[in-house]
């Protein structure tokens, strides 16, 4: 199991002095929605002057028709992140065309698909997708695999059901994870290390934890070492 710091706070200056602090263990950052539109590629760059072995996960969740995600997805592999995601709710067609595109490319991005939000509860999920979450997910991890992603982003609640029905090598990444119970926040469907390992989770991203302590280091070696 990897750990993956979500990289969200206000501004690029706080995010390059998080990475800083915590440069000298092996761990994945997260750049997301809000860190990438604001500082670009540039700060990808930046990421990787602190230390060059850190792995980027770029989570901007493509969703659009499958040529524009094809598109998106090809310029998205230039930019040197180790991995990216879509929405599998975009459907077989769309990831299946964004895998073709990329499948001549060197190196290419660990592509996810992201099965049901980490925020959603059963009861808003259903209303938009009809079924329950657990059976949905699962259904959405099976278009991935067929599809010829490499994994997908899930709960942990439906990590080791998603294995059981495509392959113990598909990856599962998980959000939203408290390692020692902490506040759940505006996340519904959290979880601990303990259940995450239980449930076969290949990567846990951890934010608010890490980068609300007084020593990020510390949480960060702390987590690492339960691992």
């Amino acid at each position: 199991m990897k750990l993956c710091v979500a990289l969200d706070l206000p501004s690029a200056k706080e995010n390059l002095e998080l990475a800083k602090k915590i440069k000298d263990f092996d761990v994945w950052l997260k750049v997301g929605f809000r860190s990438y539109i604001r500082d670009g590629k540039e700060f990808l760059d930046a990421l990787k002057q602190i230390n060059p072995k850190f792995k980027i996960f770029l989570d901007l969740k493509l969703y659009d028709i499958p040529n524009t995600m094809a598109d998106a997805a090809q310029e998205i592999s230039k930019l040197g992140v180790d991995m990216f995601n879509v929405h599998a709710s975009a459907g077989k067609v769309a990831m299946t065309t964004v895998m073709d595109r990329l499948k001549d490319m060197p190196n290419r991005p660990l592509v996810l698909a992201v099965t049901a939000l980490t925020s959603f509860d059963n009861d808003n999920f259903k209303a938009i997708y009809a079924e329950d979450i657990d059976k949905k997910a699962t259904q959405f991890a099976k278009d991935t695999y067929e599809a010829g992603l490499d994994g997908v982003v899930s709960s942990a609640f439906e990590s080791f059901d998603i294995k059981q029905n495509t392959s113990s090598d598909f990856v599962t990444l998980t959000p939203g994870i408290r390692p020692f119970g902490e506040d759940a926040g505006d996340q519904k469907r959290v979880a601990d290390i303990a259940l995450a390992k239980k449930e076969l989770v290949d990567f846990i991203v951890v934010g608010r934890p890490i980068y609300k302590s007084t020593n990020p280091a510390e949480i960060v070696e702390k987590i690492l070492k339960t691992l």
